[in-house]
């Protein structure tokens, strides 16, 4: 773990792993941060990685989240569906955008760097079925 990842996250009510864990002592990390949902990335093999799921849906107040690691493999109208957010992270692309009234979130990695992308995590803030998003970009 990055200490300018646990750093970012300090204080957290909740954490959303949106996959490519890489092992499983990074979710024990995360808890002992905050309860911790996670999905299975692509990269993430082994016996403690098919106890992941591979969809997760997380209640925050009024708002509901769906956690999945592509994009490509969302089945469902997220807005029908009743979704504040959508939280993907395949591409470790950070990204938040905003399209039919649901806010699309990719946190990036705060892992080992990936490509040349910028090491990245996000936050939300949840109010009553508003959801806000925040990109945070590491200095490392």
């Amino acid at each position: 773990m990055r200490p300018e990842a646990l750093a970012a996250l300090a204080g957290v009510d909740l954490i959303v792993h949106a996959g490519d864990i890489g092992a499983p002592g990074v979710l024990d990390a995360l808890a002992q941060i905050a309860p911790v949902h996670a999905v299975r990335g692509n990269n993430d093999a082994g016996t403690w990685a098919r106890r992941v799921p591979d969809t997760v849906s997380v209640d925050v107040d009024r708002a509901r989240l769906l956690v999945l690691h592509d994009l490509n493999d969302l089945a469902l109208d997220p807005a029908a569906a009743g979704f504040a957010a959508v939280i993907a992270g395949h591409s470790h692309h950070p990204r938040l955008e905003e399209r039919d009234g649901v806010l699309y979130l990719n946190p990036g990695s705060a892992g080992p760097r990936r490509f040349k992308l910028p090491v990245a995590v996000a936050r939300l803030r949840v109010r009553g079925d508003r959801v806000r998003g925040e990109l945070v970009i590491l200095e490392v």
